[in-house]
């Protein structure tokens, strides 16, 4: 701790090179503040990303089929690939102990959906209860689709948040009937998805009832699994590729594809994307991270320059101090308090400034991929207390100096 001689002493001294003062600090301060800011940018690309893969089970392996584009085994090109109940069943039986959840979908785009005087079109998808886990769907009020309801072909229907603020205006839909394409079906339950609106004008029933209602026979759209996550991600991420491409590599045999034909057959394997996504974002905060230290290095330089520049200003002070009896520790400690004061008061302000401009700015950030910019106070505070030490180092070779300094010589500097 100083007393206050001493503060008065470490401002005046601040005070005669106010101008290299205030440069230095600026330096130093915009370091910490370009630093917070990308630091609170990186964090909410990260939550962007992270929201994104939140609208579905991240380790999800989507199949899809569509013409093919070669000829093979004395087929011609330009089939369609249609998938069957028997196209999942025999990947379910392959797979089933590599598989945690496992859906197939029959869906109809614009189905048209009514109640009492209310009408709108919407997704009429048919599907199996796994689902639910696999599109991240959190049960409001009600229940899913059940396998029970599957046995039997029930007329049953699980509406999206938004059909229900669309049709029911208020008024609770459980037990209630829709029509759908004037079939009535019962609401059994109500859903929210962090998909939003889009996934919420969505309307489920059975698949069984879906295919036998829109005589869809044993079709199915396209299917879909989530793996068993394994404890470590890239054992995880090997094991979803390797049961991706055995899956790919059944449809098409079962299908009498050529194995080459990418456009017949298609999958989808978020968990490879997330690993290649978070892998992007971890280098863009890598690069962020580079960006401010970088800054702040060079404010250090500058807290280094402007000790030597004040040592060389004060050398005859410095003599009459050591003629006095001045220790040489003494010498070193008034350097570096100076050097420490003037990192510490930019810093924070630096700091304040960043997350100041994150609060303010941050919530009226509206993008898919920016969400919540926010950076850790903590690190923030230890990156300040860092880059504290790094200018009292900073400030250790002018002070060693000046304690290395003769009084005889120092006296007769001009």
């Amino acid at each position: 701790m100083f007393d206050i001689e001493r503060w008065q002493e470490i401002f005046e001294t601040l005070r005669k090179n106010k101008l290299r003062t205030f440069l230095t600090g600026l330096s130093v301060a915009s370091g910490i503040f370009i630093l917070v800011v990308l630091l609170g940018f990186s964090k909410g690309i990260e939550n962007g990303v992270k929201s994104e893969f939140e609208q579905d089970a991240t380790n999800r392996i989507s199949v899809w089929t569509g013409v093919t584009t070669k000829g093979y085994k004395g087929l011609n090109p330009g089939r369609y690939i249609q998938l069957k109940n028997s196209s999942f069943d025999a990947i379910e039986n392959q797979y089933d102990d590599y598989l945690e959840y496992r859906t197939k979908d029959y869906s109809i785009w614009g189905g048209n959906v009514s109640y009492k005087n209310e009408t709108g079109d919407y997704r009429v998808r048919g599907t199996l209860p796994d689902n639910q886990f696999i599109e991240n769907a959190d049960i409001g009020s009600g229940r899913f689709i059940s396998q029970s309801d599957i046995e039997s072909n029930k007329k049953v229907a699980v509406i999206g948040n938004k059909m229900k603020t669309d049709l029911f205006k208020g008024e609770d839909p459980i037990n209630k009937n829709i029509q759908i394409f004037g079939m009535n079906f019962k609401v059994v339950g109500v859903y929210f998805d962090p998909g939003g609106d889009r996934e919420e004008s969505q309307v489920y029933i059975p698949i069984s009832t879906a295919q036998q209602v829109f005589n869809a026979g044993e079709n199915i759209r396209n299917m879909a699994f989530t793996v068993k996550m394994a404890d470590n991600f890239d054992e995880a991420v090997a094991m979803s590729n390797a049961i991706a491409l055995g899956i790919e590599q059944k449809v098409k045999e079962i299908h009498t594809v050529a194995p080459d034909d990418v456009s017949a057959v298609r999958v989808f394997n978020t968990l490879e994307e997330a690993e290649k996504i978070y892998s992007l974002v971890a280098t863009i905060q890598a690069v962020f991270w580079f960006v401010g230290i970088g800054t702040i290095i060079a404010g250090i330089v500058g807290v280094g320059n402007i000790m030597l520049i004040i040592v060389k200003e004060r050398t005859k002070e410095i003599g009459i101090r050591k003629a006095l009896g001045a220790l040489p520790m003494s010498i070193v400690g008034m350097i570096l308090q100076e050097a420490v004061f003037v990192t510490m008061f930019a810093g924070l302000f630096g700091l304040i400034l960043g997350l100041g401009l994150l609060e303010l700015v941050g919530p009226q950030i509206e993008s898919d991929f920016i969400k919540y910019p926010q950076v850790n106070f903590n690190i923030a505070l230890i990156t300040v207390f860092l880059l504290v030490f790094a200018g009292a180092l900073a400030g250790f070779i002018p002070a060693y100096r000046a304690a290395k300094i003769k009084p005889i010589v120092a006296l007769r500097d001009e």
